[in-house]
C-alpha cells in the first residue's frame, strides 16, 4: 500500500506539474503575441486562442495519461501497452468502464489516476476560461482607448 501511494503520489505531482508547465507556457504565449491579439479583428484571434488553448490543454492530458499507462506497463499490470493505454485514459477521465480492474494489490492506483485526471482536467479548463477572458479584457481595453481618443 505504501508503494502504490508513494507512486501514486510522485506521478501526480509529475501530472500537476506539467499542467503548470503548460499555464506558463500559454501565459509566455499570451505576452509574445499581445500586440497581435489587440489588433482587429478580434473575434477569429479569440476562436484561434481558444482552439489553441484545447489543442494544449489536450496534450497535457495526453501526456499524463502516458505517463499513467507508460507505469501501469512497466509494473506488468496489464498484457499490453495498448492495453495500459486504455485503462489509463478510461481511468483518467473518470469514465470507469469496469471492463478491466487493476490487480488487488494494486488497485489504489487506478483511484489516484481518477483523482489526478479530475485535478488536472479542472486546471486545463480554468486555463481555456483564463486565456479567453485575458484576451477579451486586453481586447475591450483597447477597444476603450480608441474611442476616447
Amino acid at each position: 500500500m505504501t508503494l502504490q501511494l508513494a507512486l501514486g503520489s510522485l506521478i501526480l505531482v509529475v501530472s500537476i506539474m506539467l499542467a503548470g508547465i503548460g499555464f506558463w507556457l500559454l501565459e509566455s504565449l499570451l505576452l509574445r503575441v499581445r500586440p497581435w491579439l489587440i489588433r482587429p479583428p478580434h473575434r477569429p484571434k479569440l476562436i484561434a486562442l481558444i482552439c489553441a488553448a484545447a489543442v494544449g490543454a489536450l496534450g497535457i492530458v495526453t501526456l499524463s495519461v502516458w505517463i499513467w499507462a507508460l507505469t501501469f506497463y512497466e509494473l506488468e499490470l496489464f498484457a499490453s501497452l495498448e492495453v495500459s493505454v486504455y485503462f489509463a485514459l478510461v481511468t483518467f477521465t473518470t469514465l470507469g468502464f469496469g471492463d478491466l480492474l487493476l490487480p488487488p494489490d494494486w488497485r489504489l492506483l487506478g483511484g489516484m489516476a481518477a483523482v489526478n485526471g479530475l485535478m488536472n482536467i479542472g486546471l486545463l479548463t480554468a486555463l481555456m476560461i483564463e486565456a479567453g477572458r485575458y484576451v477579451r479584457t486586453i481586447q475591450r481595453e483597447t477597444e476603450r482607448e480608441k474611442n476616447q481618443t
